[in-house]
């Protein structure tokens, strides 16, 4: 009963926080290190280009080296893509995204009783980059707390915290060559340790997209209206009429975000259309 009470602690933590309005970072019952539970996948293979749609989107590997550290470890590491959690990394393992072209924003935090951070405050962030990413390029990512890789990618600057941290942007030829990916087992999602990798996660990071970009415009919006009452291009309501005044031409962020909501209108018209004509790769979770 005692252990019960404990168990249900963490997921009591996260409930109130929700309630209070927090942004929860965790991977309760996710977690499981390889000390708990080894990986035992299929040994690595590169998936299939049918499996993926190499002429619009892009293709990231993970993987992590074996190491006494991580086969030890009774909770693992989490990733996030653009601020959702996809999986848990585990010693000697490695699992694919398929992601959409543009800036992916990637973090690390390692868990305490699947607990990992409220809003911006973590306990423990160990990795945080910006990987950006092309059309139809298939990248690979490399964690080891201990060793890193031998080289640095020839594309990244060395100062990149994907050249310098413990999650680092490799080359096909490094991960392949050096023997470190074929050695590892593919990341299973059960019960032990659920994930949800193995997949596309275009969709998701479309709305990150546009999420990122409609609030980076409302702010300049904001800016732009404060420039025209500096410039006396922007007229006061008067106190007998509070619906009055304005701006004494159009803005320029409102247009953008009108052509922002219209090119994503039809964009989740064409998710709904893809739907219905039975096409999963629009909608694979």
């Amino acid at each position: 009963m005692r252990n019960a009470t404990r168990m249900a602690r963490p997921a009591a933590l996260v409930l109130a926080f929700v309630l209070s309005g927090c942004t929860i970072h965790q991977s309760i019952g996710k977690s499981t290190g390889a000390f708990l539970h080894p990986v035992s996948g299929k040994d690595f293979v590169h998936i299939s280009n049918d499996r993926w749609d190499s002429r619009n989107h892009a293709l990231l590997y993970f993987y992590r080296t074996h190491s006494r550290w991580a086969a030890d470890e009774i909770e693992s590491p989490s990733v996030y893509i653009d601020g959702q959690h996809y999986f848990n990394i585990r010693d000697d393992s490695y699992t694919w995204l398929e992601v959409e072209p543009g800036p992916r924003h990637i973090i690390m935090r390692r868990p305490l009783l699947g607990l990992e951070g409220i809003n911006d405050i973590d306990l423990s962030r160990i990795a945080d980059a910006v990987l950006d990413v092309e059309a139809g390029h298939i990248y690979y990512l490399r964690y080891n707390e201990l060793s890193p890789p031998a080289e640095v990618h020839p594309d990244l600057d060395a100062e990149d915290p994907l050249a310098t941290g413990d999650l680092q942007l490799v080359t096909r030829d490094y991960a392949m060559g050096k023997g470190e990916l074929v050695t590892t087992r593919f990341l299973n999602s059960d019960l032990l340790a659920p994930n949800h990798a193995a997949t596309s996660i275009v969709e998701a990071n479309q709305d990150a997209d546009y999420e990122r970009r409609r609030e980076a415009l409302e702010q300049a919006r904001d800016e732009e209206i404060e420039a025209m009452k500096a410039n006396g291009q922007y007229g006061e309501a008067p106190w007998y009429w509070p619906f009055g005044g304005g701006p004494t031409r159009p803005l320029e962020t409102d247009r953008q975000i009108e052509a922002l909501d219209k090119a994503y209108a039809a964009l989740e018209a064409e998710r709904e259309r893809a739907e219905e004509a039975g096409d999963s790769s629009w909608w694979p979770f």
